[in-house]
């Protein structure tokens, strides 16, 4: 096969900096080649495969699948931590024809719309995941009465497009004007983050910095104080948290009682703490998902080309191939107004 576009992730931003693993070592493996999200044309079937659901030349979706589980959810990622696999940052490469998914024949949508996919195949399982436990605690109450808040990226956007659909109230955090036009373009309410700029100040030495946890305590209660107002008083009933550490303890002082914290990401920290005793009395429960499970891929799929949930038109940036060093570091350097970040290949 030979990939078309690639989809920039922040596994390939952990990976280069070897952050929360060094993934060559991990592998045993002197070199990796990178990218396990974006569009490919196959180019040969071998001829001994067998339950070959794709022809010479289609496009087709990379699942990111490694090693599977007895369930069929991945334990290790395809062109990450799974060994002896190669990414799509090659002009051409060999796979497993189960890992292809046909785009469908006579799409309506563009390419870079589909190669955005992995963040909605992504979100499409934390989200059902996540407002099905909602759901065990909150059974009769209209999701017109409960907000959906998110801080992330483009898995988060297509959450709240989900919960949109739904009927939830919906707002989302971001930090630069692009993208709070984007969101209140696309119907969710946006959060400027910049009203907060000490949101994310370290909470550890706030006891030898007192002048610091006083401007994050003001940050934080700001940013608490608009949460309320969106959402009558009572907090966020489901907040997706893909960012980590930083923000925690945020995230868990916006939750309502009975509210749900999804998380399918860590863009900045892994490891977290909290309060048992005071979750267990809130009633909150922490839904932790990644991937998705492999056999559900063709129906995601179908939904995204029957509803059109998918990376708005225009809203993807692609860099050429010779640019994806450039890409790395404004990815790393936040200097990408875009959600859905992208590198080409090889021409369509």
């Amino acid at each position: 096969m030979e990939p078309i576009l690639g989809s920039w992730e922040a596994n390939m931003d952990h990976a280069l900096t070897r952050s929360p693993i060094d993934v060559c070592s991990s592998r045993g493996e002197d070199a990796v080649v990178l990218g396990n999200l974006g569009v490919v044309r196959v180019l040969k079937v071998h001829a001994g495969s067998r339950n070959v659901r794709v022809r010479e030349g289609d496009l087709c979706l990379l699942l990111p699948f490694g090693k599977l589980d007895r369930f069929d959810y991945a334990e290790l990622a395809y062109a990450y931590d799974c060994p002896h696999t190669i990414g799509l940052l090659a002009r051409r490469s060999k796979m497993d024809v189960r890992l292809l998914l046909p785009i469908p024949d006579g799409t309506a949508y563009s390419l870079p719309r589909w190669a955005a996919y992995g963040r909605y195949f992504t979100a499409w399982d934390n989200w059902s995941k996540a407002y099905g436990c909602w759901r065990t605690q909150v059974a009769d109450d209209g999701p017109a009465n409960h907000l959906v808040f998110g801080w992330g990226g483009g898995v988060a956007f297509a959450e709240l497009m989900l919960a949109k659909q739904a009927g939830f109230r919906v707002a989302m955090a971001a930090g630069s004007d692009e993208r709070v036009a984007f969101l209140r373009d696309n119907g969710i309410t946006p959060v400027d983050r910049r009203r907060f700029p000490d949101l994310s100040l370290p909470t550890r030495q706030e006891r030898s910095d007192r002048e610091r946890h006083q401007r994050r305590r003001k940050s934080v209660e700001a940013f608490l104080n608009v949460v309320k107002d969106l959402s009558d008083g009572y907090g966020v009933a489901v907040f997706v948290d893909n960012i980590g550490e930083p923000l925690y303890d945020v995230t868990l002082s916006a939750l309502a009682r009975e509210g749900v914290v999804a998380t399918c990401g860590w863009k900045a920290g892994m490891r977290l703490s909290h309060l048992r005793g005071a979750e267990s009395i809130a009633r909150h429960i922490h839904v932790n998902t990644h991937v998705w499970r492999l056999p559900d891929s063709p129906r995601i799929r179908d939904f995204m080309e029957t509803d059109g949930w998918m990376a708005p038109e225009g809203s993807s940036v692609i860099y050429d191939f010779n640019q994806v060093p450039d890409l790395a570091d404004d990815y790393a350097n936040g200097k990408i107004g875009s959600y859905f970040p992208m590198y080409r290949v090889n021409p369509l």
